[in-house]
């Protein structure tokens, strides 16, 4: 399985919105439309700077091959909607990859 890492950060003032957007608009919409072509799921991370909202996006694929399918030959470039573009004052212009090698044990004894 294959991460897809990548980040973005927002003014205080806009990230309630950029999270709402994520979790409410993007990612549903990536369901519907990637569902049954490799597309796992999503994890979002939110992390309160002093003057800004970093945000760590983790999109769950099976194979590079499907990331490639989602975000086309230059797959390590982020595809960036309107609307998030607007919500973001700065991102990582690349995107990482990163091959799952153990999910590990959610409840060890």
């Amino acid at each position: 399985m294959i991460c897809r890492v990548w980040h973005g950060w927002t003014t205080p003032a806009h990230a309630a919105a950029y999270e709402t957007y994520l979790r409410h608009a993007l990612f549903p919409r990536l369901a519907r439309e990637l569902g049954g072509r490799g597309y796992r799921g999503f994890h979002i991370l939110r992390l309160q700077h002093e003057a800004e909202t970093e945000f760590v996006t983790m999109v769950w694929f099976d194979t590079l091959d499907h990331v490639r399918g989602f975000a086309g030959d230059g797959y390590e470039l982020p595809v960036i909607s309107d609307t998030a573009r607007k919500l973001l004052s700065r991102y990582d212009a690349c995107c990482a990859h990163y091959e799952l090698c153990d999910a590990g044990e959610s409840n060890p004894d």
